[in-house]
C-alpha cells in the first residue's frame, strides 16, 4: 500500500511538472496565433491521441462503452466542457487583468474546488471511500490546501513584481508611465477569472467522477488497468474538445487564416508536441489518482496543481524570464516554491492518514 502511494505521489508530481513546462513549444512559434496552435494541439490531445490509444489498446472498446450508463458519460463530458470553457476564459482574462493575476486566482480557486469537492461529494470507484472533510485526513488536506493558496499568492506576487520591473526598464518615460494600468474591463475580468477557476477543476472531475464504471467495463473485455484508464480520458474529453477545437476553428474561419496552417509545417509539429505534452499529464494524473487510493481524486489533483506552478516557474527560469530580476520579486518566487513544496508534503501526509485508516 505504501509503495503504491509513493508511486502515486511521484506520478502526479511528474504530471504537474510536464504540464507546467509544456508551453515551451509555444515560445518557438513565430507565425501561429492562438487559433492556429490551439486547433492543432487540442484536436491532437483531446481527440486523436486518446481515441487512437483506446481503440488500439482496449479490446472491444466501443462495445464496452455501450454497457456504461449514458448519464455517467454525459456527466464526465459536462465536467470536461467546463474545463474547456475555463481555458477560453483564462485567455480572455490574460488580456483584461494580466497573466500573473489570472494565473494566481485561477490556480488558487481551482486547487480549492478540485481538492475539497471529492471529499464532500464522493466520486466513483475507489474514490467513493474518500474520508470526510472533518476527519483527521480531511483536516490535514484542508491545511495543505490553505498552505498551497499562500504559495500561489506568493507566486502571483512575484509575477507582478517581475513584470513591473520589466515594464519600468522598457518604458522610455520611466516607472511612472510604466505603472499606468489600463482598467477597461478589469472588474469583468475578475469575475471571469473566478468563474474560470471554479470551472478549471473540471479536468480532474471528468476522470474522478466517471472512471469507476468505465474502467470496469473495459477490464471486463480484457483491457489492462493502464489502458482502461486511458479509455476514461477518451470518453471524458469529448466535451473539452468541443470548446477547444470549435472555438479556434471559428476564429480561423472568421480571420480567413486556415492557409497559415498549411504554410507552416514546422509550427504544426510544435503544436503537435504541445498537444502530446497535454495528453501525457492527463494520463499520468488519472493513473496517479488511482494509485493514491481513496483520497487520490483530491490529493492527486492538489499535487498536480502545485507542481504545475513549479513547472511553469522552472520553465520561466530556463527561458530567461527571470534574467536580471532581483530584489523582492526573486525573493517572493523562491519563498513561493518552498511554500508549495510544503503544501504538497502536507497533502501527501493527509493521504497517508486516509490509507492507514480502516474503511
Amino acid at each position: 500500500m505504501q509503495d503504491s502511494i509513493l508511486t502515486g505521489v511521484v506520478v502526479t508530481t511528474l504530471s504537474g511538472l510536464v504540464m507546467g513546462t509544456s508551453p515551451w513549444p509555444l515560445k518557438l512559434m513565430r507565425q501561429f496565433q492562438y487559433e492556429h496552435f490551439a486547433f492543432v494541439s487540442m484536436l491532437f490531445a483531446l481527440v486523436i491521441l486518446p481515441w487512437a490509444a483506446t481503440l488500439s489498446l482496449c479490446p472491444n472498446a466501443l462495445a464496452a462503452l455501450k454497457t456504461v450508463e449514458p448519464g455517467l458519460l454525459i456527466k464526465a463530458n459536462v465536467f470536461s466542457l467546463a474545463w474547456g470553457i475555463a481555458q477560453v476564459l483564462a485567455l480572455l482574462c490574460f488580456v483584461r487583468i494580466g497573466v500573473s493575476l489570472t494565473y494566481g486566482i485561477l490556480c488558487a480557486i481551482g486547487a480549492c474546488v478540485g481538492v475539497l469537492t471529492p471529499m464532500a461529494f464522493k466520486a466513483s470507484g475507489v474514490f467513493a471511500a474518500a474520508p470526510d472533510l472533518n476527519s483527521p485526513a480531511g483536516l490535514t488536506v484542508l491545511a495543505g490546501v490553505g498552505v498551497m493558496v499562500v504559495g500561489v499568492w506568493l507566486a502571483s506576487l512575484a509575477g507582478f513584481g517581475r513584470e513591473k520591473l520589466r515594464r519600468a526598464a522598457a518604458s522610455p518615460t520611466g516607472p511612472a508611465a510604466a505603472n499606468r494600468t489600463h482598467r477597461s474591463g478589469f472588474g469583468l475580468g475578475l469575475v471571469m477569472v473566478v468563474v474560470a477557476g471554479v470551472l478549471s477543476a473540471g479536468w480532474g472531475f471528468a476522470f474522478a467522477y466517471s472512471q469507476g464504471p468505465i474502467i470496469a467495463a473495459m477490464k471486463a473485455r480484457g483491457a489492462a488497468d493502464f489502458s482502461a484508464g486511458i479509455a476514461v480520458w477518451a470518453v471524458a474529453l469529448v466535451g473539452a474538445a468541443l470548446v477547444n477545437t470549435l472555438y479556434p476553428a471559428c476564429l480561423l474561419t472568421r480571420n480567413k487564416s486556415w492557409k497559415v496552417l498549411a504554410a507552416n509545417p514546422r509550427e504544426i509539429r510544435l503544436a503537435l508536441i504541445y498537444g502530446l505534452l497535454f495528453f501525457i499529464p492527463s494520463v499520468l494524473l488519472g493513473q496517479g489518482m488511482l494509485l493514491l487510493g481513496a483520497l487520490g481524486a483530491s490529493v492527486g489533483f492538489g499535487i498536480v496543481q502545485g507542481t504545475l506552478i513549479l513547472g511553469g516557474q522552472a520553465l520561466g527560469f530556463i527561458s530567461g524570464e527571470w534574467r536580471g530580476v532581483s530584489g523582492r520579486p526573486r525573493a517572493h518566487i523562491f519563498l513561493a516554491i518552498g511554500v508549495l513544496v510544503i503544501s504538497m508534503l502536507i497533502l501527501a501526509l493527509g493521504n497517508s492518514f486516509a490509507a492507514s485508516t480502516p474503511q
